[in-house]
């Protein structure tokens, strides 16, 4: 399949370039949209295998580490920084914000689109980080009832810490507080009701400037992590309900997390060892409606993003990794290239 003629510009990362996908008119009224996929080094038009990766809340991609570790496994890289977020982020738009988490279909597809040029067909492992791996199994199971997944490339899924169920509380689960945020929302969609840690919480464990051992753009993820609205958690919580009932993403899959939770708390070095962010305990109660083959490993002390971990929860966390990649590349055959599917 010969490639469409593309506008790849310098990244702000050394030796990854950068596309921008116009989107056209945001639906909730914040001017034009745009996605932005990253790629690591040149066009590899003899991959075989490739990678997605989605980041979560609070985030985008930085993480030159996992992108050079899954090179060196043979996987063409790219990373997507959806609407709204790290690179994709325009003017005053709400960081993150969307009533609707369908609207990222759009860009994910996008994204498989390039990579299916680029690399003439590769099969593409999706990795989703925190919400952006409850974005992606929810996409990848209306990929699958669409008929889609093979069609676009799509042959494994890795979950790093997916965020299945709101933490806290069981009364913030409850149809009672479902309801209310619904009325709030309606009030007002962008209004906030989390406002960001002022002590910094578990960024303060990862940034150089606060001790941690990564560094990445404070305005594209603020320590203290950005505010939470009520239009925002209201798509999520609807994200949570549908993934409940039980999904298919129509591909093998892997889920890691951390062990065991921990609390915020203002000292960064009681939540080097756990994750900080989400429930533990709901990720294990939940995964099984992930669908397909699942394989699901807890890492002892890993962080929230179990990638970003200390050094040993951090080497664990990608043995388990990669124990996974050998099963799927001895196992599953390399999809057929894509000019062949039609």
């Amino acid at each position: 399949m010969s490639s469409r003629v593309r506008s790849w510009d310098t990244d702000v990362l050394p030796d990854y370039q950068r596309h921008t996908l116009a989107l056209g008119r945001d639906p909730d009224g914040e001017g034009d949209l745009v996605a932005t996929i990253v790629r690591r080094g040149r066009p590899q038009p003899d991959a075989r295998h490739a990678v997605l990766l989605v980041h979560g809340f609070t985030d985008y991609f930085f993480h030159t580490e996992l992108a050079d570790h899954l090179a060196t496994r043979g996987f063409a890289f790219y990373a997507l920084d959806l609407h709204k977020c790290g690179r994709s982020r325009r003017g005053a738009q709400t960081p993150h914000f969307t009533t609707d988490l369908t609207r990222y279909d759009r860009e994910l597809e996008h994204a498989l689109e390039i990579i299916g040029e680029e690399t003439d067909g590769a099969a593409v492992v999706v990795v989703g980080h925190s919400a952006g791996g409850l974005i992606v199994s929810l996409w990848l199971d209306r990929l699958r009832r669409r008929g889609m997944t093979e069609r676009l490339g799509v042959a494994g899924l890795v979950l790093n810490s997916p965020w299945l169920d709101l933490q806290g509380p069981a009364l913030l689960r409850s149809p009672v507080s479902s309801a209310a945020l619904g009325a709030v929302s309606r009030l007002g969609k962008r209004r906030i009701v989390r406002s960001p840690n002022p002590g910094g919480g578990y960024g303060a464990t990862l940034h150089r400037d606060f001790g941690g051992e990564f560094d990445y753009d404070l305005e594209w993820k603020p320590v203290g992590g950005f505010p939470v609205t009520a239009g925002w958690i209201r798509a999520i919580r609807r994200g949570h309900a549908r993934l409940h009932r039980g999904l298919d993403v129509g591909v093998p899959n892997l889920i890691l997390r951390s062990d065991h939770s921990v609390r915020e708390a203002p000292d960064p070095a009681t939540m080097q060892r756990g994750d900080a962010v989400l429930d533990v305990a709901h990720i294990a109660r939940w995964a099984g409606c992930i669908g397909n083959r699942s394989t699901i490993v807890p890492i002892a002390d890993a962080k929230h993003d179990v990638f970003l971990s200390l050094a040993e929860p951090r080497r664990a966390a990608y043995g388990e990794l990669d124990r996974w990649l050998d099963w799927y590349l001895a196992e599953l055959p390399v999809t057929t290239q894509r000019s062949e599917r039609g």
